[in-house]
């Protein structure tokens, strides 16, 4: 026998931030996950922009691509999943995967966006210095190279 699930419970106690914006751009939805991630509690949130979490530098595109989402019923994003980097409360930088999915009314209408996110940041900084570690070790063996050829 299958038992009923209650989704609301299940998102709200996920371990990955579910943000949910309005086609407006005000986020209408803040889960404790969202909270863990960016340090903001719902209250702080709800009713505010994107811009919160998006670095000022992004929010032009941002922007750019969320009008243009709302007015399609089109994300080029599709089911693909994002990296990019975002504010937490505090002012340091994260790094973040997501995806998103369009919400609609029962008449198709664009009722807002949702985002499943995840905090990449340890495996961005990790992945960082396995790519200097790399660079040093290619030079070297290129200055090691270059030496016994001259």
């Amino acid at each position: 026998m299958i038992k009923k699930i209650d989704f609301g419970q299940l998102i709200e106690s996920a371990g990955d931030a579910v943000i949910v914006a309005d086609p407006a751009g005000l986020i209408i939805y803040w889960n404790k996950g969202a909270q863990a991630i960016f340090g903001y509690s719902q209250s702080d949130v709800m009713g505010k922009t994107l811009d919160l979490i998006t670095p000022k530098q992004h929010q032009k595109r941002h922007w750019e691509g969320y009008a243009k989402t709302m007015q399609t019923g089109v994300t080029r994003y599709g089911s693909s999943v994002l990296r990019v980097p975002a504010n937490h409360q505090d002012g340091h930088s994260i790094s973040i995967a997501f995806t998103v999915t369009l919400l609609y009314s029962d008449h198709h209408d664009i009722t807002g966006i949702a985002a499943i996110i995840r905090d990449e940041t340890s495996q961005f900084m990790e992945n960082k210095k396995l790519k200097q570690r790399i660079n040093e070790l290619e030079k070297s063996m290129s200055d090691a190279l270059g030496k016994t050829l001259n």
